[in-house]
């Protein structure tokens, strides 16, 4: 479009909604298109020598007099008009949806210049013409029906607020209520931004304004356009490519957010985890947690180990039903109560009773239980020559640990005291109690801790699971080997899963302690 010495152009007369006519001391373009003559009414543009479409023959019309052959029946459900016959062959291309474009242009002669050039381009653009920002925010303002993805994607022509684009005119008055003090020339462009975060914006700036348009592109437009330069194909073009730009961006940005709120997940979840307090105990400690969610680090499945002042040793691990966040939130809240709770003073069966009553407080749902296995490790009498370490087991619901002999031959320690689940049944009634069974722990004692998800995998294809036996099998194998901490943990979690053809579905947690007369090692 060619500019006046003002870098306007010279051009027909036309306005938005009432306010008719053009402005005093423009002349008249009789080339350029008419305005009409209602507010802000979309102008939809046809190609040149376009003619009135008519609607296109049915298929079935027109293959009435051809043979037809049984198909073999859609897989999926397709929905039919009544009375509408099967078509056969490729299915027409959808038509492209206009680009709905909103331009701010306080001059109306330009207004109508940029209509005709996206005449002369062919392109399906449906044009909104505003003068000022007051009425373009109204036609932005977002719809009872709008939403932030459809205005991403372009929207729907037919709803107002769902631009794909708006190409403002940096010569345009901001009008703003409340103007910035520091005047940059793009007031209105950080103001539309705000408004309409997620609509492209194209400006419109004259010969002497590039760098104007530039600055533009830089706080946040997608392009910049000077007038007397930009005829019908650029302007179509550059809107576009704008709109994917756009879409783009957007993209990324969602892209960027979900990585760091998955970053921020994975810390929150990582500091959930544990940190046994062992010092002083002189004992191997070696934990795998797996948790049975994809792309989570935390389930239902939880552990601990403290040891208090008097030398004893406390161990927990428990598995919270089911493998949702709601259960690896309880799971948590569990162990933190217990942890509490030994330091309180608290154990045995007054400390279960009390950790079901919070788990009572803190389930979603009188359906959600939780199973326990807990150790209390007594110290040694040190004054005594030859004295053992004495240590007490409670179940709750939970499969009890295996002792790992000098001789390879892990051994289950005895389940007939095991008490019920956490939650299955009233305490306050003595319905839910739960023994202890005491044990002697020789010189060079190991027990594996574990959850059932280690023990339900399947062995093949088949039914058969690999249960308590089994993992005892396993262990023994792995020890003849030569495996021992770490390595014996890794390499039978390993042989679970290739038993069981694949990763185990269920949360698993393994602890593995070990008396060692040297320094704390936590692995």
């Amino acid at each position: 479009m060619p500019a006046t010495g003002d870098g306007r152009a010279p051009g027909a007369t036309g306005s938005p909604g009432a306010q008719g006519g053009a402005r005093p001391g423009h002349a008249q373009d009789r080339s350029a298109p008419a305005a009409p003559a209602h507010g802000c009414a979309p102008d939809r543009a046809p190609a040149p020598g376009q003619h009135p479409a008519r609607p296109p023959e049915r298929r079935a019309d027109r293959r009435s007099d051809r043979p037809t052959r049984a198909t073999a029946p859609i897989p999926h459900p397709r929905s039919k008009a009544a009375g509408q016959a099967p078509t056969t062959g490729p299915a027409a291309p959808p038509a492209t949806a206009p680009l709905k474009l909103l331009v701010i242009e306080d001059d109306a002669t330009d207004a109508q210049l940029l209509k005709a050039a996206v005449a002369d381009s062919g392109a399906p653009i449906e044009i909104h013409w505003t003068r000022g920002l007051d009425q373009a925010f109204a036609l932005l303002a977002p719809t009872s029906s709008g939403s932030r993805r459809s205005r991403s994607r372009g929207g729907d022509p037919g709803r107002g607020g769902d631009f794909s684009c708006v190409l403002l005119d940096l010569a345009a008055p901001a009008d703003l209520p409340h103007p910035s003090d520091s005047s940059d020339g793009l007031e209105g462009l950080h103001e539309l931004l705000r408004r309409a975060p997620h609509t492209a914006v194209v400006v419109l700036t004259d010969a002497a304004g590039a760098e104007l348009g530039a600055a533009a592109v830089a706080a946040g437009a997608q392009d910049f356009l000077i007038k007397n330069e930009t005829d019908g194909p650029l302007l179509a073009r550059a809107l576009r490519y704008a709109v994917e730009r756009k879409r783009a961006d957007e993209s990324q940005r969602r892209l960027v957010e979900a990585e760091l709120r998955g970053q921020e997940n994975a810390r929150l979840q990582r500091h959930l985890l544990p940190t046994p307090l062992l010092d002083g105990a002189n004992l191997s400690f070696t934990r795998r947690y797996r948790p049975g969610r994809r792309r989570a680090l935390l389930g239902g499945d939880f552990y601990d180990a403290v040891r208090t002042d008097d030398g004893t040793v406390h161990v927990v691990i428990g598995d919270v039903c089911g493998h949702g966040p709601d259960e690896a939130a309880l799971g948590v809240a569990l162990r933190i109560a217990w942890r509490t709770l030994v330091f309180a003073g608290l154990t045995g069966e007054t400390l279960l009773t009390t950790l079901q009553h919070v788990l009572e407080h803190e389930r979603r749902s009188d359906e959600i239980f939780a199973t326990l296995c807990m150790l209390v490790i007594e110290p040694a009498d040190a004054g005594t020559p030859g004295a053992v370490e004495r240590a007490r087991l409670y179940l709750a619901g939970h499969p009890p640990p295996l002792l790992l002999g000098q001789d390879h031959t892990p051994i289950g320690l005895p389940s007939e005291h095991a008490g019920p689940a956490l939650g299955l049944l009233p305490c306050d009634d003595g319905q839910a109690v739960w023994p202890s069974h005491t044990f002697e722990l020789r010189r060079g004692w190991r027990l594996l801790l574990y959850t059932d998800g280690l023990i339900e995998g399947r062995i093949g294809a088949g039914s058969r699971r690999l249960g308590q036996d089994g993992l005892a099998e396993l262990i023994g194998d792995h020890q003849s080997a030569g495996l021992t901490r770490g390595r014996l943990v890794d390499s039978a979690i390993a042989e679970v899963e290739e038993l069981n053809g694949g990763a185990l579905t269920d949360d698993v947690a393994v602890l593995l302690l070990e008396r060692n007369p040297a320094q704390l090692i936590l692995g």
